[in-house]
This record gives structure tokens, sequence and C-alpha cells, in this order.
């Protein structure tokens, strides 16, 4: 681990201060304890004697509405001082002109994975990701990047396109964490109202509730209907709630194969996403 952490605002800065392949924790910002579980991750994956890498980076064309990107959590100087605390060696921390020209025109596009879940209401959101997340395999050439099970469609569409494309890193997956309450933690849940905070755990009780109404009903409609009427609220809008096979994301038909119950939930302007393995 290096003796001081450094950040950086370049490609080229980038270059200069990574001595060896890194482990990679691509960040928007606004850390949490979630993150700082990732990078924990990364570091047992580098060792002691590793690089531990992250980005902090606001894509701004992974977001589908410009309210959302506006009101995403920026929190610099606040995220730099935990990844000092945490161990990391280098912060890439770019401007959006550092990362895409005036007149870019290339884009990454998936088209299966991406077609369900978050994909469907969220126009043009995976094209961004795989865009940003390959840009930066490129400029860290990292030996792995880790990325959380909260968004389980995001980590199959990188996955999906480190395979397709023979991109030579790692992917590591860590698992959700967790406020005491079981809000899966994300940088939106400090824009909750107070009212809507107390309601928002109702989503990760309403899927543990899952598994055991499918052991009572085996069939996806029950398992549905059941688990959107506990989550639905006067507070809430529920965005999506799907069940989808945990490989290839298309809908399930029954439990024969490993599947995943997957949702995302408005309060207000904020939207929150959660899902669990069945």
């Amino acid at each position: 681990m290096l003796a001081v952490m450094r950040v950086v605002h370049t490609v080229p800065e980038l270059r200069q201060a990574l001595a060896r392949p890194p482990v990679l924790v691509p960040t928007m910002g606004a850390l949490h304890a979630g993150h700082l579980a990732l990078i924990d991750r990364a570091r047992a994956a580098a060792g002691p004697e590793g690089c531990v890498a992250v980005s902090i980076f606001v894509n701004p064309i992974q977001f589908d509405r410009a309210a959302d990107l506006e009101a995403y959590p920026r929190t610099l100087e606040s995220d730099l001082e935990k990844c000092r605390a945490a161990g990391v060696d280098v912060v890439f921390a770019p401007a959006a002109d550092a990362m895409y020209f005036p007149d870019r025109s290339v884009t990454v596009l998936e088209h299966s994975l991406s077609k369900t879940l978050c994909g469907a209401t969220r126009p043009g959101h995976f094209d961004g990701v795989c865009t940003v997340v390959l840009k930066l395999f490129h400029q860290f050439r990292p030996a792995a990047a880790v990325f959380g099970e909260k968004d389980f469609q995001q980590l199959a569409i990188i996955r999906r396109m480190v395979r397709d494309l023979d991109v030579p890193v790692e992917i590591i997956a860590a698992p959700t964490v967790r406020e005491p309450d079981g809000l899966a933690m994300s940088s939106r849940n400090v824009r909750l109202t107070p009212e809507q905070r107390a309601d928002a755990p109702r989503i990760r009780q309403a899927l543990v509730a899952a598994d055991s109404i499918r052991q009572a009903q085996p069939g996806p409609t029950a398992v549905l209907e059941r688990t959107r009427a506990a989550i639905a609220s006067p507070l809430n809008r529920i965005d999506y709630l799907e069940l989808v096979d945990a490989e290839t994301l298309q809908p399930a038909p029954g439990f024969s194969r490993p599947t995943v119950l997957a949702t995302a939930v408005f309060y207000g302007d904020v939207r929150l996403i959660d899902n669990i393995r069945l």
C-alpha cells in the first residue's frame, strides 16, 4: 500500500500515479459504508502491497432524467477523507470534459441483459454505464474491479461486456451493505424525507418475505402479487417488480433455475433499488 494517497484529475496524471495494475472501485461519489465495504473487498483482493484505486465521477450520460443528475449529491472533500482513512492509494476524480470529448460519437451498447428491469424504464442508462466503465478500464488498466450486488443488473451487464469484448479485468462482486433496518445503503437515501426513510425498509421486508410466499404458493404470479402489495404504500410508487432468470435477466416462468426478484421504488423523485435471490 502506498504511503500517501494520490488524487488526480486527468488521464495522464492517472497513468503517472499508477505504478502497477490496481484493483479498481468505480463510484459516483457520495461515499457511504457500502462503498467502504467495496474498498475493503478491493484491498483484500490487492493484498497489503497492492494498489487500490477509486474513481469518483458523476457520469452524466447514464442519467435518464436531468433532475436526477442535478440532484445527485457531490461531496468530494468528504469522499477523499473517507478514501484516505480506508487506505486507498489512488483516487481519480475527473471533470466531465476530462472524460468526454465535446463531439464524442461512440457509445457502448448492450442488447440483451439491459432490456428488462432498470433498462426497460431508464432508456439509455446502461449505454452510459457500459461506456464509462469501459473507459475506466482502459484508463486504469486494472487487474480487477469491484461492483456491488445491490445493482444486480449492472453487475450482470458489466460481466457480459467483459466477456464479449475480451476485456482483461476480473469482476469481483460484493454483497449489498444495509442499514440496521434492512434498507440497502445508497447515496440517494439522504434525499428521503424522515417519513419516507421510515417507510422505505418495507422494500427489503417484502423481498425477504417472498421466499416464504414461494414455498407456500410455488408460482411466480403469487410471489409477484403479494410482494407488490407488501411494498406498496401511500408514500411510494413502484417503478417495477420483476422475477428474472439470474443469468439471462429474462422473465422467469418458475423456480427451476436460479432467479432474482428485483425492484425499483420511487419515494417522491428518489429512486431506490433492491433485489434478492430466490
